[in-house]
C-alpha cells in the first residue's frame, strides 16, 4: 500500500515537471513568432500606449477637460491649443488624453467582470454538463442572438435610474464624496452593460475548450490520483485553454472600447461634461461640414485604437496557433 502512494505521489510530481517544462517552451516559442510580426508590434504599441495614457493622460493634458475659453469657441489648431476647442471653447487635446482614461478603465474592468462570468458559467456547463449545460447553453444562445449594441443600450437605459438613485441614497446617508459625482453611475452603468453582453462569448469558448480537454490522458492521470474536481479545472483545464482565451481577452478589450463609444454617442453611456471620444463625437457632430477635425479626432483615435488591439489579437492568435496560422 505504501509503495502504491509512493508511486502515484512520484507520478504525480514527474507530470507537474512535464507540463512546467512544456508550458515554458509553449511561451517562449509564442513570444518569439509574436516578435517577428510587424503588425502584432504595432498593436502592441498602440495598445501600450493607450493605457500609459489611460494613467499619465490626466496629468499630461494642457488644461482641465471641462475648462472653457469662450473667446477662443470653435478654434483649429494653434500653439495654444494644439487640437484646436471645440464649440464651447474646450480643449481638443485634454479631452482627447482624458477620454484615453475613461476608455482604459471601461475595457479593463468590463472585460475582467465578462471574463470572471464567463470562465465560471462556461467551467460549470462543460465539467458539471446536464441541466447545468443546457441551461447555460440556452442562455448563451440567447444572448447572443441579440444585436450587441442594442442590448447594452437597452441595459444601460434600463438600469441607469436606478443605480443613480442607489447612489443618491448612498450620498444622502453617508455623506461620502465618493458617492457625490455622477461619474460612478456612468462608470457602473457601462460596466455592466458590457460585462452582460460578452460574457457568452468567453463562456462558450471556455465550455468547448474544457470538453476538448476534459478526456486527455493528464486529466484521466490527475483523476486517478484522487485530485478534486474542482482543482482539476482549475489546475489542468483552465490554464490548458489560457492560449484562446487571451486572444478572445485582448478582441474583447477593443471591442469594449468601441462599445463604450458607441453607448456614450447614443447617449446612454458616459455623460457630459465627462470626457468619452464616443459623447465627444456626439456633442460635435453638428460641426463636421464647417469644423470637421472636431469629429474626425476622437473619430480617428477610436479607429487607430480599434485596428491597433485587432493586429495585436491577430499576432497573439498566430503566436499561440501556429498550426491554424500555417493553414
Amino acid at each position: 500500500m505504501a509503495q502504491n502512494e509512493s508511486t502515484a505521489e512520484l507520478a504525480r510530481d514527474l507530470s507537474q515537471e512535464t507540463n512546467t517544462l512544456k508550458t515554458r517552451g509553449l511561451w517562449s516559442d509564442a513570444f518569439r513568432r509574436l516578435v517577428r510580426n510587424r503588425l502584432s508590434i504595432i498593436g502592441l504599441v498602440i495598445f501600450v500606449l493607450l493605457f500609459v495614457t489611460a494613467i499619465f493622460g490626466p496629468f499630461m493634458a494642457p488644461y482641465p477637460y471641462m475648462l472653457q475659453d469662450l473667446e477662443r469657441v470653435a478654434e483649429g489648431p494653434s500653439r495654444d491649443y494644439l487640437l484646436g476647442t471645440d464649440a464651447i471653447g474646450r480643449d481638443m487635446l485634454s479631452r482627447l488624453l482624458w477620454g484615453a482614461r475613461t476608455a482604459g478603465i471601461v475595457a479593463i474592468i468590463s472585460t475582467v467582470f465578462s471574463l470572471l462570468l464567463g470562465m465560471i458559467l462556461g467551467g460549470i456547463a462543460a465539467y458539471i454538463g446536464s441541466w447545468a449545460d443546457w441551461l447555460i447553453s440556452r442562455a448563451i444562445d440567447v444572448t447572443m442572438s441579440i444585436p450587441q449594441l442594442l442590448f447594452a443600450s437597452l441595459i444601460a437605459a434600463t438600469f441607469r435610474k436606478p443605480v443613480a438613485d442607489f447612489v443618491d441614497m448612498m450620498y444622502a446617508q453617508t455623506g461620502m464624496e465618493f458617492f457625490s459625482t455622477p461619474t460612478y453611475v456612468d462608470l457602473v452603468v457601462v460596466f455592466g452593460a458590457l460585462a452582460l453582453i460578452q460574457w457568452p462569448g468567453y463562456a462558450r469558448m471556455i465550455r468547448g475548450q474544457i470538453l476538448s480537454l476534459r478526456e486527455k490522458e493528464f486529466v484521466e492521470a490527475a483523476r486517478a490520483v484522487g485530485v478534486s474536481q474542482f482543482i482539476v479545472l482549475l489546475r489542468h483545464l483552465i490554464p490548458n485553454a489560457l492560449g484562446p482565451l487571451i486572444v478572445m481577452v485582448t478582441f474583447g478589450f477593443g471591442g469594449a472600447i468601441v462599445a463604450e463609444s458607441g453607448l456614450s454617442y447614443l447617449g446612454v453611456g458616459v455623460q457630459p461634461p465627462q470626457a468619452s471620444w464616443g459623447n465627444m463625437i456626439f456633442e460635435n457632430q453638428d460641426s463636421w461640414r464647417y469644423r470637421p477635425w472636431l469629429v474626425a479626432m476622437p473619430g480617428f483615435t477610436i479607429a487607430i485604437v480599434s485596428v491597433g488591439i485587432n493586429f495585436l489579437g491577430d499576432g497573439l492568435n498566430d503566436a499561440l496557433n501556429p498550426r491554424q496560422a500555417e493553414s
